[in-house]
């Protein structure tokens, strides 16, 4: 099928073959969406078949229609056919540039009666009773078989006075039987009021034609097109047009002349649209400003004050921009309403139909544009509008506002707290290029680094290197420095980051040591990612203290850095949390000192068992950045609930926030395998483990480049570990071995002997044993409880507990066993708790405690399952059924095939949230919520939203 409809090219703008018959599909009726209309006036006129209305005395039809309406198309229609009845029609066309041409329209009228003999002036202009007399003497002749004729007059608005005269002396007749009359009124102003005014109450009957509705214009084009129009392009079509028939016409001439093209999908249809409305606005603007001149004195300056400014513009600003008295702007936007150009809100006016707009706009030269808006925006700050209202204008004028610079800051203000971080750039972009000092200059440079690190952290590099060269006050140097350092440590150029700190803190040292410190505590952090700089930042990391920061603004970031050493060495776990809670205590992202030092007290409470904490600053956050729009934010939050959530062995929680983690970073262009994915993509992993299922954990894996040699970064010490298990689960176990001791290594080697962030010991001795390195096994179990111990965390002392009760074996490593389970069967650790009970069930059957094992291995199915823990249920159920029991496996269905993201689309689906609306909530694409929202329809059974609730219930 074509879309391009396959006709001429119109020749003129709202012309064509004059008729109502809508013709074959690929045609162009000149009357379109109108056959109610017409079918009314026929009935009113008493043409063809059609029942008369009324046998009254008097046949006067006002048809009123503002711009491109359609009105004289409809009256071509009508004349056509009466003619076709056999009707006596006199018609007239008046013309604004003959309404001061006495007789004008009766000249017409005279002329177009059909040929016969008559009565016709010559010579001189008769006098008025002359020129009626000859209209008399026609009609009378064209009416004497009985039928009444049809008088036509369209635009009456610029009748000139002696016709106006005579046209009411001819309505008013009582005697005989008068004409039937039909007359049109649109836009444009009468030569004679007066006149015009004494004329129109004699009109009995009125139509008027609103704009055509989105039915009616879908109707045109399957008619035009030859089938239906995609609702994209429908859409676009009356958006366009505003439904405005004249518009519509001269939109689907357009598409007639343009090449034929397959039918598109739904982006390809609104192009065609496109491309079909540029080739039409410059005959169209040509033609709307000649109606505009026609309209009043002051119509083109309003109507294209309102085309630039936009809608709604109030009329106090039209009238100062355009330098128009109030009154006569007032007056100027009454005409255009009528004249269906403008149409009226409680905030101001505006252009209904964007081709109208952007045809109007055509004809205002750049320059003015520019002033425009300058007067636009002077006009709105005096009014103490949004800052955002008064930089929309300042975009678009030319540089040299006074005021501009700071309008701007704060406009960039505001759209950064609204998320909207590509418009908060625009405007600072746009402030640089006022006159600004070297001062003014670096901090909007900062500003536009900070905006532009939630789309081109590259770009954001360039600007924030910019700002820190000029930047001259501390605390200006110390925003530049820490801004630019963190997007350096986005894109992995660790060694760039931490010159910048060091340097920047030991040029403002002996200026101002506290914000020195502020550097220096970024450094440090970013140090300890990398094993060389990690040694040279110990000695300083371990002589810092809470007291060098009392007091001050940096305290709170002072304590995420020791929550994090605390961690690290195993010092007293509960004065981690304690520190972790005062590093937080403004949200993991402050407003005031946003920095990445805050993720690692998140990390230090999971360390020190508490992920319950952190699991709700990580929603406080979540809740945060979403208001604000901040992807990353949003994603490393979401992450790092995702982590918390696999400590609290909530598997498919765990799994939902790292694919959602992914899925927000993926769709502003972060790589897989990035820096910001690697966390996400290995706690993903980790569940995915858990779950059992093993090949789409291996395949991410791969995708995200994981699977041979990491660079020996802090980030990459968590993916060693989840790579490790999932080595074991699939029977690898050397790999698996091999993956744990270096995950160990690399903490060894940060001087992080305490077990809360990687049980690594535990993990490669079970390993140790399973391939009968005993020694080794034992050698690795037991230090890692005595670590434990030390650190204090019971949950880590389960874990070390229940691996060395497991290689130790018997009734010795029962009793570990034993105690492992008691810690864990109050905890929030429910992963844990299940393996611990699979493992003492395992090792009871081997000690032929057997209703001991039973009880324990039935237990642990039970609790794997409730945190779908699938490996651990398998395994639990096959010693069942060693013990000769016949356990059920659970099988997954319906709701229990979706996957937690699709979950959760469903759920935001099924509460009534539209595609897009789920997209910006999850800070993902409309295209991947519309494939999720595929896989649920398949997975329930149903066709789309109508049964989802249901479904999901």
């Amino acid at each position: 099928m074509q879309y391009a409809a396959q006709a001429p090219a119109m020749s003129g703008l709202g012309t064509g073959v004059p008729g109502a018959s809508p013709g074959p599909p690929g045609t162009i009726p000149d009357l379109i969406g109108r056959e109610a209309e017409l079918a009314e006036l026929r009935s009113l006129l008493g043409i063809g078949d059609t029942p008369t209305v009324t046998d009254r005395d008097h046949m006067f039809v006002l048809v009123r229609g503002g711009f491109g309406s359609g009105k004289s198309a409809l009256l071509r229609a009508l004349l056509d056919e009466a003619r076709a009845d056999d009707r006596a029609v006199l018609d007239a066309w008046a013309d604004p540039g003959d309404s001061r041409t006495d007789h004008a329209v009766l000249r017409q009228l005279l002329e177009s009666a059909p040929p016969a003999p008559s009565v016709r002036p010559s010579g001189e202009p008769p006098e008025d009773g002359a020129y009626h007399r000859s209209l008399a003497t026609v009609i009378a002749r064209l009416g004497a078989d009985g039928r009444r004729p049809l008088i036509c007059v369209d635009d009456l608005q610029w009748a000139d006075t002696a016709s106006l005269r005579l046209l009411r002396r001819l309505m008013r007749r009582a005697d005989g039987s008068p004409p039937a009359v039909i007359a049109s009124l649109g836009p444009g102003e009468s030569p004679d009021e007066d006149a015009l005014g004494a004329v129109l109450p004699l009109f009995r009957d009125h139509i008027s034609l609103p704009p055509l509705a989105l039915h009616d214009t879908g109707a045109v084009l399957a008619r035009t097109l030859g089938h239906d129009a995609d609702q994209a392009f429908l859409n676009a079509c009356q958006q366009a047009t505003d439904g405005n028939h004249f518009l519509l016409r001269s939109l689907l001439g357009a598409l007639a002349a343009a090449p034929p093209q397959p039918r598109p999908d739904a982006a390809d249809g609104e192009r065609t649209v496109s491309v079909a409305l540029g080739a039409l606005l410059p005959e169209l603007a040509h033609a709307v400003r000649s109606l505009l001149r026609g309209t009043g004195a002051h119509s083109e300056a309003v109507a294209g004050a309102v085309a630039v400014l936009g809608s709604p513009s109030p009329v106090e600003l039209i009238a100062e921009v355009t330098s128009v008295p109030q009154p006569a702007a007032e007056d100027a936007v009454h005409t255009l309403v009528r004249a269906g150009i403008l149409h009226q809100c409680e905030q101001g006016v505006g252009i209904a139909a964007s081709l109208l707009s952007d045809a109007v706009e055509q004809f205002v030269a750049p320059s003015r544009r520019q002033e425009l808006h300058a007067g636009a925006a002077r006009f709105l700050l005096g009014r103490v509008a949004a800052p955002e209202q008064v930089a929309h204008h300042l975009l678009h004028c030319a540089p040299g506002q006074p005021f501009a610079p700071e309008v701007l800051r704060r406009a960039a203000a505001e759209a950064s707290d609204a998320g909207a971080h590509d418009r908060a750039a625009l405007y600072l972009r746009r402030a640089l290029r006022e006159p600004l000092t070297e001062e003014e200059r670096a901090a909007v440079l900062c500003l536009l680094g900070e905006a532009e690190l939630e789309s081109s952290v590259p770009t954001a590099i360039d600007e924030l290197r910019r700002s820190l060269q000029l930047s001259k006050a501390p605390s200006e140097q110390t925003s530049a420095a820490r801004r630019l350092a963190g997007a350096l440590f986005a894109v992995d150029r660790y060694l760039d980051a931490l010159d910048v700190l060091e340097r920047t803190s030991a040029a403002i040292r002996p200026v101002d040591p506290s914000y020195a410190l502020r550097l220096e505590i970024d450094f440090l952090f970013i140090s300890l990612v990398e094993l060389a700089s990690a040694a040279r930042a110990y000695p300083r990391l371990m002589d810092l203290a809470m007291t060098d920061a009392s007091g001050t603004a940096v305290e709170r970031p002072l304590a995420a850095l020791l929550s994090l050493r605390g961690a690290m060495v195993g010092e007293d776990a509960e004065e981690v949390v304690r520190l972790a809670r005062i590093a937080l205590g403004h949200g993991l992202a402050p407003a005031d000192d946003e920095s990445v030092v805050y993720h690692c007290a998140m990390l230090s409470l999971g360390a020190a068992g508490r992920p319950d904490l952190g699991h709700e600053y990580a929603e406080a956050a979540i809740d945060e950045a979403r208001a604000r729009g901040a992807v990353f934010q949003y994603a490393h939050a979401v992450a790092m609930r995702g982590n918390a959530n696999a400590r609290l062995g909530r598997t498919l929680e765990c799994e939902a926030d790292a694919e959602a983690a992914l899925e927000a970073l993926l769709e502003v262009g972060v790589p897989l395998g990035s820096s910001h994915t690697v966390f996400a993509v290995a706690t993903l992993i980790e569940s995915l483990t858990r779950q059992g299922r093993i090949e789409e954990a291996q395949s991410l894996l791969e995708r995200s480049g994981m699977d041979g040699q990491l660079h020996p970064y802090w980030i990459n010490d968590y993916p060693l570990l989840a790579r490790g298990w999932l080595r074991v689960e699939q029977g690898r176990l050397e790999e698996g071995l091999a993956d744990f001791l270096a995950c160990g290594a690399r903490t060894v080697a940060r001087n992080m002997p305490a077990p809360g962030f990687y049980p690594w010991r535990s993990e490669a001795a079970l390993v140790h044993a399973r391939l009968g390195h005993a020694e080794e096994a034992v050698r690795l179990a037991e230090e890692e409880v005595t670590l434990s111990r030390r650190w204090g965390v019971p949950e880590m002392t389960a874990v070390a507990l229940r691996a060395l009760g497991i290689v130790t074996g018997g009734p010795e490593g029962l009793q570990m066993l034993d105690e492992a389970v008691g810690v864990l069967e109050t905890s929030l650790a429910r992963f844990r708790y299940a393996q611990a009970l699979a493992d003492r069930g395992a090792l009871a059957m081997r000690c032929s405690r057997i209703p001991e094992a039973r009880a324990d291995l039935q237990e642990a199915v039970s609790v794997a399952h409730a945190c779908n823990a699938g490996v651990v249920a398998q395994s639990a159920m096959r010693e069942l059924r060693a013990l000769g029991d016949r356990p059920r496996t659970r099988t997954f269905q319906g709701v229990d095939a979706l996957t937690p993201t699709e979950r959760r689309v469903a759920d935001l689906a099924a509460g009534g949230m539209t595609n897009r609306e789920i997209a910006q909530h999850l800070f993902v694409g409309l295209r991947t919520v519309e494939i999720h929202l595929t896989h649920v329809y398949g997975k329930l059974g149903i066709k789309g939203r109508q049964g989802l609730a249901e479904a999901l219930r």
